[in-house]
Protein backbone atom coordinates (compact mmCIF):
# COMPACT_ATOMS: atom_id res chain seq x y z
CA UNK A 1 0.00 0.00 0.00
CA UNK A 2 1.70 3.77 -0.93
CA UNK A 3 -0.54 6.68 -1.16
CA UNK A 4 1.05 7.88 -4.33
CA UNK A 5 -0.87 6.19 -7.33
CA UNK A 6 1.84 6.05 -9.53
CA UNK A 7 3.77 4.34 -6.90
CA UNK A 8 1.03 1.58 -6.65
CA UNK A 9 1.20 1.03 -10.80
CA UNK A 10 4.26 0.86 -10.87
CA UNK A 11 4.91 -1.69 -8.06
CA UNK A 12 2.17 -3.71 -9.58
CA UNK A 13 3.40 -3.48 -13.01
CA UNK A 14 6.99 -4.85 -11.62
CA UNK A 15 5.48 -7.70 -10.10
CA UNK A 16 2.83 -8.48 -12.97
CA UNK A 17 6.05 -9.16 -15.19
CA UNK A 18 7.77 -10.86 -12.40
CA UNK A 19 4.90 -13.54 -12.94
CA UNK A 20 2.31 -12.40 -9.89
CA UNK A 21 -1.01 -11.89 -10.38
CA UNK A 22 -3.26 -11.37 -7.73
CA UNK A 23 -2.23 -8.47 -7.04
CA UNK A 24 -4.41 -5.37 -4.69
CA UNK A 25 -3.65 -2.03 -3.92
CA UNK A 26 -4.18 -0.03 -1.34
CA UNK A 27 -4.02 4.21 -0.97
CA UNK A 28 -6.16 4.72 2.33
CA UNK A 29 -4.53 3.04 4.82
CA UNK A 30 -7.37 2.98 6.98
CA UNK A 31 -9.10 0.34 4.83
CA UNK A 32 -6.07 -2.23 5.72
CA UNK A 33 -7.89 -4.39 7.71
CA UNK A 34 -10.64 -5.21 5.89
CA UNK A 35 -9.29 -5.63 2.70
CA UNK A 36 -6.51 -7.94 4.52
CA UNK A 37 -9.09 -9.87 5.96
CA UNK A 38 -10.97 -10.23 2.22
CA UNK A 39 -7.73 -10.65 0.39
CA UNK A 40 -5.85 -12.97 2.35
CA UNK A 41 -2.35 -11.77 1.17
CA UNK A 42 0.68 -13.79 1.70
CA UNK A 43 2.94 -10.72 1.45
CA UNK A 44 2.24 -7.38 1.92
CA UNK A 45 4.15 -4.10 0.86
CA UNK A 46 4.08 -1.13 2.74
CA UNK A 47 5.02 2.65 2.26
CA UNK A 48 5.85 4.20 5.89
CA UNK A 49 5.28 7.72 4.89
CA UNK A 50 0.97 8.20 4.38
CA UNK A 51 -1.39 10.68 5.36
CA UNK A 52 -3.55 9.97 8.43
CA UNK A 53 -2.21 6.54 9.45
CA UNK A 54 1.60 5.88 8.45
CA UNK A 55 3.09 2.79 8.07
CA UNK A 56 4.06 2.45 12.08
CA UNK A 57 0.57 2.59 12.80
CA UNK A 58 -0.42 0.00 10.39
CA UNK A 59 2.32 -2.60 11.52
CA UNK A 60 0.63 -1.84 15.18
CA UNK A 61 -2.86 -2.94 13.78
CA UNK A 62 -1.58 -5.64 11.22
CA UNK A 63 0.54 -6.97 14.70
CA UNK A 64 -2.71 -7.26 16.28
CA UNK A 65 -4.66 -8.52 13.35
CA UNK A 66 -2.24 -11.33 12.12
CA UNK A 67 -1.40 -14.20 14.47
CA UNK A 68 2.21 -15.04 14.28
CA UNK A 69 2.17 -18.20 13.13
CA UNK A 70 0.62 -17.09 10.55
CA UNK A 71 4.12 -15.83 9.13
CA UNK A 72 2.71 -12.91 6.86
CA UNK A 73 5.99 -11.10 5.96
CA UNK A 74 5.29 -7.25 5.33
CA UNK A 75 7.96 -5.96 3.47
CA UNK A 76 8.29 -1.73 4.27
CA UNK A 77 8.93 1.15 1.46
CA UNK A 78 10.64 3.96 2.00
CA UNK A 79 13.11 6.82 0.98
CA UNK A 80 14.05 7.30 4.72
CA UNK A 81 17.12 5.06 5.46
CA UNK A 82 17.04 6.32 8.84
CA UNK A 83 18.15 3.90 11.24
CA UNK A 84 15.80 4.19 13.68
CA UNK A 85 12.96 3.82 11.54
CA UNK A 86 14.40 0.58 10.03
CA UNK A 87 14.74 -0.09 13.87
CA UNK A 88 10.95 0.96 14.87
CA UNK A 89 9.61 -1.03 11.66
CA UNK A 90 11.63 -3.96 12.28
CA UNK A 91 10.07 -4.08 16.57
CA UNK A 92 6.61 -3.96 14.68
CA UNK A 93 6.66 -6.94 12.79
CA UNK A 94 8.52 -5.71 9.16
CA UNK A 95 10.52 -8.22 7.78
CA UNK A 96 12.63 -6.27 4.90
CA UNK A 97 12.97 -3.19 3.48
CA UNK A 98 12.74 -1.09 -0.19
CA UNK A 99 14.09 2.06 -0.91
CA UNK A 100 12.42 4.13 -3.20
CA UNK A 101 13.51 4.87 -5.92
CA UNK A 102 12.48 0.83 -7.01
CA UNK A 103 15.07 -1.61 -8.59
CA UNK A 104 12.87 -4.29 -10.01
CA UNK A 105 15.19 -6.88 -9.84
CA UNK A 106 15.88 -6.21 -6.16
CA UNK A 107 11.84 -5.88 -5.80
CA UNK A 108 11.48 -9.42 -7.30
CA UNK A 109 14.26 -11.00 -5.47
CA UNK A 110 13.23 -9.79 -1.86
CA UNK A 111 9.32 -10.36 -2.45
CA UNK A 112 10.56 -13.63 -3.77
CA UNK A 113 12.61 -14.61 -0.89
CA UNK A 114 10.01 -14.48 1.66
CA UNK A 115 7.09 -15.99 -0.37
CA UNK A 116 9.61 -18.81 -0.49
CA UNK A 117 10.31 -18.81 3.09
CA UNK A 118 6.21 -18.40 3.75
CA UNK A 119 5.96 -20.91 1.52
CA UNK A 120 8.94 -23.20 3.47
CA UNK A 121 6.93 -22.06 7.41
CA UNK A 122 3.03 -23.23 6.13
CA UNK A 123 4.58 -26.65 4.18
CA UNK A 124 6.45 -27.11 8.06
CA UNK A 125 3.38 -25.84 9.56
CA UNK A 126 1.17 -28.25 7.60
CA UNK A 127 3.80 -31.65 8.40
CA UNK A 128 3.87 -30.50 11.76
CA UNK A 129 0.04 -30.89 12.19
CA UNK A 130 0.21 -34.33 10.51
CA UNK A 131 2.91 -35.66 13.19
CA UNK A 132 0.59 -34.30 15.65
CA UNK A 133 -2.42 -35.95 14.60
CA UNK A 134 0.09 -39.20 13.90
CA UNK A 135 1.53 -39.14 17.44
CA UNK A 136 -2.37 -38.89 18.66
CA UNK A 137 -3.15 -41.53 16.74
CA UNK A 138 -0.43 -43.76 18.02
CA UNK A 139 -0.60 -42.44 21.10
CA UNK A 140 -4.60 -43.73 21.41
CA UNK A 141 -2.97 -47.28 19.81
CA UNK A 142 -0.76 -47.88 22.76
CA UNK A 143 -2.98 -46.48 25.41
CA UNK A 144 -5.85 -49.18 23.89
CA UNK A 145 -3.34 -51.71 23.53
CA UNK A 146 -2.70 -51.65 27.26
CA UNK A 147 -6.43 -51.39 27.98
CA UNK A 148 -6.54 -54.69 26.27
CA UNK A 149 -3.54 -56.00 27.87
CA UNK A 150 -4.95 -55.22 31.23
CA UNK A 151 -8.59 -56.68 30.33
CA UNK A 152 -7.02 -59.64 29.05
CA UNK A 153 -4.95 -60.22 32.49
CA UNK A 154 -7.84 -59.36 34.61
CA UNK A 155 -9.90 -61.95 32.52
CA UNK A 156 -6.83 -64.71 32.83
CA UNK A 157 -7.25 -64.43 36.37
CA UNK A 158 -11.26 -64.35 36.28
CA UNK A 159 -12.11 -67.50 34.70
CA UNK A 160 -10.32 -69.49 37.18
CA UNK A 161 -13.36 -68.93 39.29
CA UNK A 162 -15.72 -67.53 36.47
CA UNK A 163 -15.62 -68.94 33.61
CA UNK A 164 -17.93 -66.40 31.98
CA UNK A 165 -16.01 -63.21 32.71
CA UNK A 166 -19.11 -61.46 34.06
CA UNK A 167 -18.10 -60.22 37.06
CA UNK A 168 -15.02 -58.05 36.17
CA UNK A 169 -17.27 -56.98 33.70
CA UNK A 170 -20.67 -55.59 36.19
CA UNK A 171 -17.50 -54.31 38.97
CA UNK A 172 -15.77 -52.38 36.36
CA UNK A 173 -18.85 -51.39 35.06
CA UNK A 174 -20.46 -50.22 38.62
CA UNK A 175 -17.24 -48.75 39.82
CA UNK A 176 -17.64 -46.14 36.33
CA UNK A 177 -20.80 -45.13 37.44
CA UNK A 178 -19.67 -44.62 41.22
CA UNK A 179 -16.49 -42.80 39.86
CA UNK A 180 -19.03 -40.66 37.33
CA UNK A 181 -21.10 -39.96 40.51
CA UNK A 182 -18.55 -38.59 42.45
CA UNK A 183 -18.01 -36.18 39.57
CA UNK A 184 -14.23 -37.17 38.55
CA UNK A 185 -12.87 -36.37 34.70
CA UNK A 186 -13.98 -38.50 32.11
CA UNK A 187 -10.10 -39.49 31.68
CA UNK A 188 -10.03 -40.86 35.48
CA UNK A 189 -13.82 -42.76 34.91
CA UNK A 190 -12.20 -44.70 31.97
CA UNK A 191 -9.02 -45.22 33.67
CA UNK A 192 -11.03 -46.82 37.06
CA UNK A 193 -13.32 -48.40 34.55
CA UNK A 194 -10.35 -50.56 32.81
CA UNK A 195 -8.07 -51.02 35.83
CA UNK A 196 -11.15 -52.45 38.13
CA UNK A 197 -10.64 -55.65 35.90
CA UNK A 198 -7.43 -56.48 37.57
CA UNK A 199 -8.87 -56.10 41.55
CA UNK A 200 -8.35 -60.23 41.40
CA UNK A 201 -5.60 -60.53 39.38
CA UNK A 202 -3.76 -61.77 42.07
CA UNK A 203 -5.60 -65.09 42.02
CA UNK A 204 -3.76 -65.97 39.72
CA UNK A 205 -1.41 -67.47 42.27
CA UNK A 206 -4.09 -69.16 44.85
CA UNK A 207 -4.49 -73.04 44.68
CA UNK A 208 -7.29 -74.39 43.34
CA UNK A 209 -8.22 -76.32 45.95
CA UNK A 210 -8.28 -73.14 47.93
CA UNK A 211 -9.93 -70.97 45.02
CA UNK A 212 -12.83 -73.68 44.10
CA UNK A 213 -13.54 -74.92 47.00
CA UNK A 214 -17.52 -75.96 48.14
CA UNK A 215 -18.33 -74.33 51.38
CA UNK A 216 -16.65 -72.13 54.10
CA UNK A 217 -12.71 -72.02 54.01
CA UNK A 218 -10.79 -72.72 56.94
CA UNK A 219 -8.82 -70.11 58.75
CA UNK A 220 -5.48 -70.51 57.17
CA UNK A 221 -7.11 -71.46 53.99
CA UNK A 222 -8.50 -67.44 54.22
CA UNK A 223 -5.06 -66.64 55.27
CA UNK A 224 -3.97 -67.95 51.73
CA UNK A 225 -6.26 -66.60 50.30
CA UNK A 226 -6.00 -62.85 51.60
CA UNK A 227 -2.59 -62.81 50.00
CA UNK A 228 -4.13 -62.78 46.04
CA UNK A 229 -4.01 -58.92 46.93
CA UNK A 230 -0.18 -58.86 47.92
CA UNK A 231 0.07 -61.60 44.81
CA UNK A 232 -1.88 -58.82 42.53
CA UNK A 233 0.43 -56.05 43.65
CA UNK A 234 4.11 -57.76 43.19
CA UNK A 235 2.87 -58.81 39.58
CA UNK A 236 1.92 -55.34 38.92
CA UNK A 237 4.53 -53.03 40.95
CA UNK A 238 7.44 -51.44 38.88
CA UNK A 239 5.59 -50.42 36.25
CA UNK A 240 5.87 -46.85 34.62
CA UNK A 241 2.57 -46.25 33.23
CA UNK A 242 -0.10 -44.22 35.56
CA UNK A 243 -2.64 -46.57 34.43
CA UNK A 244 -0.21 -49.74 35.83
CA UNK A 245 0.38 -48.02 38.82
CA UNK A 246 -3.79 -47.35 39.50
CA UNK A 247 -4.27 -51.31 38.81
CA UNK A 248 -1.68 -51.46 41.29
CA UNK A 249 -3.11 -49.90 44.26
CA UNK A 250 -6.75 -51.33 42.82
CA UNK A 251 -5.24 -55.03 43.34
CA UNK A 252 -3.20 -54.47 46.66
CA UNK A 253 -6.05 -52.37 48.37
CA UNK A 254 -9.53 -53.09 47.12
CA UNK A 255 -9.88 -55.14 50.67
CA UNK A 256 -9.16 -52.24 52.74
CA UNK A 257 -11.75 -51.37 55.36
CA UNK A 258 -13.00 -47.96 56.37
CA UNK A 259 -12.58 -48.47 60.09
CA UNK A 260 -9.04 -50.26 59.62
CA UNK A 261 -9.73 -53.48 60.01
CA UNK A 262 -9.23 -54.45 56.18
CA UNK A 263 -6.25 -56.43 54.69
CA UNK A 264 -3.31 -56.66 53.48
CA UNK A 265 -2.26 -53.39 55.72
CA UNK A 266 -4.67 -52.23 57.94
CA UNK A 267 -5.18 -48.80 56.18
CA UNK A 268 -7.73 -46.60 58.06
CA UNK A 269 -10.07 -44.24 55.96
CA UNK A 270 -8.34 -41.58 53.70
CA UNK A 271 -5.10 -43.67 53.47
CA UNK A 272 -7.32 -46.22 50.98
CA UNK A 273 -6.51 -45.07 47.82
CA UNK A 274 -9.82 -43.90 46.39
CA UNK A 275 -9.78 -45.96 43.49
CA UNK A 276 -9.87 -49.17 45.51
CA UNK A 277 -12.29 -47.62 47.73
CA UNK A 278 -14.70 -47.15 44.72
CA UNK A 279 -13.60 -50.59 43.16
CA UNK A 280 -14.47 -52.46 47.27
CA UNK A 281 -18.36 -51.67 46.93
CA UNK A 282 -18.66 -52.53 43.50
CA UNK A 283 -16.70 -56.01 44.29
CA UNK A 284 -18.82 -57.05 47.24
CA UNK A 285 -21.92 -55.77 45.83
CA UNK A 286 -21.41 -57.84 42.90
CA UNK A 287 -20.05 -61.15 44.80
CA UNK A 288 -23.31 -60.84 47.07
CA UNK A 289 -25.48 -61.21 44.37
CA UNK A 290 -23.77 -64.02 42.22
CA UNK A 291 -23.97 -67.50 43.07
CA UNK A 292 -19.64 -68.80 44.02
CA UNK A 293 -19.00 -71.75 44.90
CA UNK A 294 -19.18 -71.22 48.66
CA UNK A 295 -22.22 -69.33 48.81
CA UNK A 296 -25.83 -69.18 46.86
CA UNK A 297 -26.86 -65.94 45.18
CA UNK A 298 -28.14 -63.22 47.33
CA UNK A 299 -31.77 -61.04 46.17
CA UNK A 300 -30.43 -57.52 44.92
CA UNK A 301 -32.71 -56.05 47.99
CA UNK A 302 -30.46 -58.11 50.53
CA UNK A 303 -27.47 -57.12 48.65
CA UNK A 304 -28.06 -53.33 49.19
CA UNK A 305 -29.05 -53.87 52.81
CA UNK A 306 -25.63 -55.30 53.68
CA UNK A 307 -23.75 -52.43 51.58
CA UNK A 308 -25.82 -50.08 53.83
CA UNK A 309 -24.76 -52.03 56.87
CA UNK A 310 -21.05 -51.22 56.08
CA UNK A 311 -21.61 -47.50 55.63
CA UNK A 312 -18.62 -46.24 57.58
CA UNK A 313 -17.12 -49.35 58.99
CA UNK A 314 -16.29 -51.39 55.80
CA UNK A 315 -16.68 -48.77 53.26
CA UNK A 316 -16.17 -45.10 52.20
CA UNK A 317 -19.29 -43.41 53.92
CA UNK A 318 -19.57 -40.74 51.10
CA UNK A 319 -19.11 -43.54 48.10
CA UNK A 320 -21.85 -45.97 50.05
CA UNK A 321 -24.42 -43.26 49.88
CA UNK A 322 -23.81 -42.82 46.28
CA UNK A 323 -23.70 -46.60 45.54
CA UNK A 324 -26.97 -46.55 47.26
CA UNK A 325 -28.69 -44.01 45.05
CA UNK A 326 -27.07 -45.86 41.81
CA UNK A 327 -28.54 -49.00 42.62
Amino acid sequence: MDDQKTNLLLLARLLERGGYHQISTLADSRAVIPVVRDFLPDIILLDLHMPGMDGFAVLELLAAEISPEDFLPIIVLSADAAAESRKRALSLGAKDFLNKPFDEIEVRLRVRNLLDARAMYQSLQSQNRNLEVQVRHRTLELENSRFEVLDRLGRAAEYRDDVTGGHIRRVATHAARLATALGLPSASVEQIRRTSALHDVGKIGIPDAILRKQGLLTLEEQRVMRTHTEIGQQLLEGAESDLCRLAEQIAYAHHERWDGRGYPRGLVAGEIPLAARIVALADVYDALIQERPYKPSWPAEQARAEVAKGRGTHFDPELTDLFLQLL
